[in-house]
């Protein structure tokens, strides 16, 4: 099929000095015909390896993926991949390959990629299209090479490429694509953790997550969120069940993956905590604190980095705090949680009431209030922290008293006092109070 794509010059370089059938190819060609700009640009190539490696010699080259026909060839500080064309053979654990045999075509090299849209290739002027992945592109269609069933089972973490790809491109799963997505879920188990949590934080960031529950590959690995279908929520302040709510609070919150992941979780506490009251109406005592246990033991069980759950935890713990209109109270919320977890808490609340119903939203005006009195605060540099106090630890020896842990009782209660208004943060009265 005849077409333009500027190539750029680094990948135009690779192909005249492979002097061979060489062509882009795989997402980079999805994107340029999208109009995208390209993360990456990968070339495949009928050179063998060692071919490759002796064509660039007189490049930096990496070799890393090697065993699967790739070399890395690095010009002007960017890596490009160049990858014999092949066939793979038995995929024993659903994710890698046993092994992998050269070949001399590309029909059979493009025959094994996922996607028809990345299965398309592309060099002076001519698309090889051999799966229909232009039609597929015009028509906003995800679609698997041949048998899908075929492809999720060489690799089963293409079943979340697949709800990636809804978000990231705005496409549709075609329907046989989604229904074997929907038959074989399960298959997911096959991959790592890591694996799928690199997926799960697109999904969650591209406003697909929704579809990944309705494909039923959500269950695989975080079962818990099974507990939320059919939760109601009868009181005025509700007028969505549990797992609505957190859909909704998801796709409300700012795109910052703590804060999605902390919308996520906020409510996974109430199906245990549910009690249904004298007054007739559904209440959730005590579910912050169940929900950032929970939250916790899934990401440690997701193996999210210690900053990341430490984050999600405390926000997830805190989201159900009454809005204030003191600077006092603001001050110690600032202290207690930082500036960075204050406001990501206060992104978080306003999406939580947004989800509620129309009595809740009352409390809007109350978290801007909140927010610019922390901004004022920060802006006059007023005191909420140890580090803003007027005096240290190192006045308190000065004074003649010797270092123990009661340096860090008198810090802190001055500077309560101080946030109270009680003192003024000043040196001199800070130091004539202490004496």
């Amino acid at each position: 099929m005849p077409i333009k794509i500027d190539l750029p010059l680094e990948v135009e370089e690779i192909i005249n000095k492979l002097n061979c059938d060489a062509f882009a190819v795989g997402g980079c060609v999805r994107d340029a015909i999208m109009g995208r700009i390209p993360h990456d640009w990968d070339i495949c190539t009928y050179a063998k390896p060692y071919q490759i490696i002796e064509i660039f010699k007189d490049y930096r080259t990496i070799l890393t993926g090697i065993e699967y026909g790739t070399v890395v060839v690095v010009i002007n500080g960017q890596n490009f991949e160049v990858t014999t064309y092949r066939i793979d053979g038995k995929y024993s654990d659903g994710r890698h390959p046993d092994s992998v045999e050269f070949v001399r075509s590309l029909t059979e090299d493009l025959s094994r990629r996922d996607f028809t849209i990345n299965a398309m290739a592309y060099n002076d002027g001519s698309l090889i299209d051999m799966f229909g992945g232009y039609e597929d592109i015009q028509n906003g269609i995800i679609r698997c090479v041949g048998n899908p069933k075929d492809r999720f089972n060489e690799d089963a973490i293409r079943m979340m490429r697949a709800i990636r790809f809804v978000g990231d491109l705005g496409f549709d799963i075609e329907i046989n694509t989604f229904e074997t997505i929907y038959r074989n879920s399960k298959k997911i188990k096959k991959v790592s953790i890591e694996g799928i949590r690199t997926e799960f934080d697109k999904i969650l960031l591209n406003g697909s997550f929704k579809l990944l529950n309705d494909v039923g590959l959500l269950y695989h690995f975080i079962p818990e969120f099974s507990e939320l279908e059919n939760v109601s929520q009868y009181n005025k302040y509700h007028k969505y069940t549990v797992l609505e709510h957190t859909f909704r609070v998801i796709d409300e919150v700012e795109n910052n993956l703590v804060l999605k992941l902390a919308a996520l979780f906020h409510d996974f506490g109430k199906p245990s905590c549910k009690i249904v009251g004298e007054d007739g109406f559904d209440h959730f005592y005590g579910h912050p604190k169940v929900s950032a246990e929970m939250a916790e033991t899934i990401m440690r069980r997701m193996k999210y980095d210690n900053n990341t759950i430490n984050k999600v935890v405390t926000l997830v713990a805190h989201h159900d705090i009454i809005p204030v209109e003191s600077k006092k109270s603001v001050k110690k919320l600032l202290n207690k949680l930082g500036e960075e977890l204050f406001f990501n808490l206060l992104d978080l609340k306003i999406a939580d009431i947004k989800a509620h119903s129309e009595e809740s939203q009352y409390q809007l005006p109350f978290v801007d209030t909140m927010r610019n009195m922390a901004n004022n605060i920060l802006e006059e540099e007023e005191c909420f922290t140890l580090k803003d106090l007027a005096i240290n630890g190192n006045d308190l020896i000065d004074l003649g008293m010797k270092p123990d842990r009661m340096f860090s009782i008198i810090l802190n209660n001055l500077l309560d006092m101080v946030i109270n208004e009680e003192l003024e943060n000043t040196r001199e009265i800070l130091l004539g109070f202490i004496q």
